[in-house]
């Protein structure tokens, strides 16, 4: 989280200007603000004044929670006198007594005695006899050596050790680790101070005069105002109630590229060349500034609502006499990302196109041309094909910004994005046909599945979310379709999940394949066999590839962006693809397994045919692998970043490739290796032995911990031990009792070595209702369902998490883990309740 220091000087800032020092109170709204600011989560508060440091804190009255520093800061704290050496002692003594004398021999002037400091005021005095009293100060003993001289408003400041404002508000910088400061002052003491801001930092100056600040207000009255402003604008950024909510986010897909919308009609996500790439719009993670592309109705009101058309990727935002249309076209070459947004009603519009790319790193600039805009400053051309749309070109820092009022009641208003090309022609084929051609492709796909009858819209759009999370151009499956949404509002557990994690996306195709589709699974494959070509030994498989099966590049911080809701960093890349996880092993061959039952149901008789050669090479070779390592600790599912661990849910992946690979060699005349059988039973019984903990009367999730693991629910559901032992019970029960909350079921409660906490997982809340189902809690099993079906968004969408104190999605979105998760629940319970015996 990026963390915020809000410093003022004291008087003519927070306290006004008066003729009695010793009566210069604070305002006490700025009081209040301060104090609110300095309790709020990364923010820090200070006041740096020339006062010495006793007197500030008698005369301010400030909370403990606001930091001070006085004589110009050099007091840091009320024990620093005793610092001072004694020459500096001695030397101030002599100022004193030198400044003293000016005094009396100047009516109206006086001496303020500090730790390190002597200060002569002239504010009461004659304006002839204060200057006088300032000369004779500065010809006397503010030129001797070892004094340090501060001048400011009708005062000369004589200190003997270093003072600088500037200084002072560094050191609370680095001490607090702010990546921004704010600070307020009035007086020439605090240019120094003004000097040392830069980049984000903001600097305020009260009153008239030449001034370092860049911002102005007139009174001390307008710095309490702004102090309050400023809490409650941080306020809310930390609450997080500017974002949009993550649920409420909807997904469009075209069989390469993804987007998200907003409830409003904001596209606040889209990447180019590829869906892992960087992205064109990043709103969602930086608000405006980082790129958006907006309709709204230019008289403002609330959209009346948001969804899918049935059966399709297209989405449909409607006002009161206004809709938006918006599809990712599918007739495009393959070096391009489309965008089409069709604006229809009888009420004028606003729209506004910010497109920033490379996560606005690089600036934009835009040109007017009759059929559009096209934008300059990137490698790859963008255009917008919007003919007949009047633009004003608006300057945003080192960007350019689009914007237009358009009137659809003489007829729709279409707005072509194209990524990719220079081309601003009109298509050959009409829009309304090429939407058409993008609405066949869902729907006559979503036409074939066999759905369970238990909710079934709802599974329709689950599936349709897990299709348009497929990269058809490559074969991969990605995990979710963004980069550091968080699982802590305002916290650092912000990863990015636009990849192809070998276990997540035999999963997604699993689930597909459940659903009566193969194709997705015979090109995840096909993929899997392309990234083996490029190993020296299937063992070696990372857990995760880029979409087109390469190493990921290193773990990057986007420090422009702040993050969804502040929550930072905001992270592109994963290290997790350097981690040690062995159990992606089993959801392969298990993937395979179902295939081969699935092509065996459809009519396929042949064994050769329903397990292919290919399959079954990919099958042996999953099966090395884990004969080669699955002895080893390793990191988990979870990918915790730290020391490797016998994770017992990786040990019954080990155990449940072997044992599919047993059962698909039996069932269609494959030879097994002799070595699987004694291998199957090692791994089952060392699991058996080692998993179990008699003290937390569960299997845990490690062999050397008693903390528990929502996956060691596979103990049972993959069938390792019976459903029927004692001890899967008693790890559900104790699993429910531990990490189950509400709606949700947390993956673990132990320390992972990350700051801060995350949400429940859905996916780990769908394996509770299979236990649940498996040891005959029925009823449980559909009240938990009927839970998770409760927090999916309007449009259907699930993310990765759920907090169930807030009520509200957390992680990335839409994510695969969820939706197949609620599938297989659907799946389990449209079932037939097993009879009585």
């Amino acid at each position: 989280m990026p963390r915020l220091l809000v410093a003022s000087d004291y008087d003519g800032t927070i306290a006004p200007i008066v003729s009695d020092p010793t009566k210069a109170y604070p305002h006490r709204e700025s009081v209040s603000a301060l104090r609110a600011l300095a309790g709020l989560t990364g923010t820090t508060a200070a006041v740096i004044s020339g006062r010495a440091l006793r007197d500030l804190a008698a005369l301010s009255r400030l909370p403990v929670e606001v930091q001070l520093i006085g004589s110009h800061g050099s007091e840091f704290d009320v024990g620093f006198v005793h610092a001072i050496d004694n020459d500096a002692k001695q030397l101030l003594r002599e100022v004193q007594t030198a400044l003293t004398r000016i005094a009396e021999s100047n009516p109206g002037a006086a001496v303020e005695t500090k730790p390190a400091s002597v200060a002569l005021h002239v504010r009461n005095a004659a304006p002839e006899v204060g200057r006088r009293a300032l000369q004779q100060a500065l010809q006397g003993p503010a030129s001797w050596v070892g004094v340090q001289v501060t001048e400011g408003k009708a005062v000369i400041e004589l200190a003997v050790v270093q003072t600088d404002k500037g200084a002072a508000l560094d050191i609370i910088r680095h001490q607090e680790g702010a990546s921004a400061a704010v600070f307020f002052g009035d007086d020439v003491t605090d240019e120094k101070a003004f000097a040392r801001l830069s980049g984000p930092d903001v600097g305020i100056k009260v009153g008239e005069g030449a001034s370092l600040a860049k911002y102005r207000v007139s009174s001390t009255e307008e710095v309490a105002r702004a102090l309050a402003f400023m809490l409650e604008e941080r306020r809310t950024w930390l609450a997080g109630a500017s974002a949009p909510r993550i649920e409420r986010l909807t997904m469009l897909a075209s069989p390469r590229s993804k987007a998200l919308v907003t409830p409003d009609g904001t596209v606040t996500w889209l990447c180019h060349p590829e869906p892992d790439s960087a992205a064109v719009f990043a709103h969602l993670l930086g608000g405006p500034e980082a790129g958006q592309f907006t309709v709204a109705p230019e008289r403002p009101g609330l959209p009346l609502s948001q969804r899918y058309v049935d059966g399709t990727m297209t989405v449909e935002t409607r006002w009161a006499s206004l809709q938006v249309i918006d599809y990712l076209p599918h007739d495009v070459p393959a070096e391009r990302t489309d965008l089409t947004r069709v604006i229809a009603g009888d009420a004028k519009a606003v729209v506004t196109f910010a497109p920033r790319p490379e996560f606005g790193q690089v600036p934009v600039m835009l040109e007017r041309e009759p059929a559009g805009l096209r934008v300059h400053g990137t490698n790859d051309p963008i255009v917008l094909r919007s003919p007949g749309v009047q633009w004003e070109i608006l300057e945003e820092g080192i960007h350019q910004t689009a914007r237009a009022v358009v009137d659809p009641s003489r007829g729709p208003v279409v707005l072509e994005m194209r990524c990719g090309t220079s081309d601003l022609a009109p298509t050959m084929v009409a829009e309304a046909e090429r939407r058409r051609h993008a609405e066949r492709y869902w729907r006559e796909w979503a036409d074939k599945l066999e759905l369970p009858p238990l909710k079934p819209d709802l599974m329709k759009r689950s599936a349709l979310t897990l299709r348009g999370l497929v990269h058809e151009p490559s074969g991969s499956i990605m995990a979710a379709a963004t980069t550091s949404l968080p699982e802590d509002i305002g916290g650092v557990r912000n990863w990015d999940y636009r990849y192809c994690w070998l276990r997540d996306a035999a999963l997604t195709a699993h689930a597909l394949v459940a659903l009566g589709s193969l194709g997705e699974a015979e090109q995840y494959l096909n993929w899997v066999h392309r990234v083996l070509e490029t190993l020296a030994g299937p063992e070696r498989l990372h857990p995760l590839y880029t979409l087109y099966g390469e190493t990921l590049p290193p773990e990057a911080v986007l420090d422009q962006l702040p993050g969804y809701a502040g929550s930072r960093p905001v992270r592109v890349g994963n290290a997790a693809n350097m981690q040690v996880q062995l159990d992606v092993f089993g959801p392969i061959v298990d993937l395979i397994a179902a295939m081969a039952e699935a092509r065996e149901q459809h009519g396929i008789d042949e064994p050769d045919e329903a397990l292919s050669d290919r399959d079954w090479e990919l099958v042996r070779a999953m099966v090395s692998a884990v004969q080669r390592r699955w002895s080893e600790p390793d990191h988990g599912i979870w990918e915790i970043r730290g020391a490797p661990r016998h994770h017992v849910y990786s040990k019954v992946m080990g155990w449940l490739t072997v044992d599919r690979a047993l059962k698909l060699a039996e069932k269609f005349g494959r030879i097994a290796d002799p070595a699987w059988a004694p291998l199957r039973d090692v791994i089952s019984d060392e699991v058996k032995a080692k998993g179990w903990n008699d003290q937390v009367q569960s299997y845990t999730a490690a062999y050397d911990g008693v903390d528990l693991d929502a996956a060691t629910l596979h103990i049972g559901l993959s069938g390792l031990i019976d459903p029927s032992d004692p001890r899967f019970a008693a790890t559900v029960v104790a699993t429910e009792a531990e990490l189950r909350s509400g709606s949700t079921v947390y993956r673990y409660h132990h320390d992972d070595g990350l700051p801060g906490g995350e949400g429940g997982f859905h996916l780990c809340a769908a394996w509770l209702v299979e236990a649940y189902l498996l040891i005959g809690k029925r009823s449980d099993a559909e009240a938990l369902f009927a839970q998770l079906v409760d927090v999916a968004g309007p449009t259907g969408l699930l993310s990765e998490e759920y907090d169930p104190v807030a009520e509200r999605s957390l992680g990335n979105h839409p994510q695969a883990y969820s939706h197949l998760g609620l599938l297989r629940c659907a799946q389990l319970l449209s079932q037939p309740v097993p009879a009585l015996a």
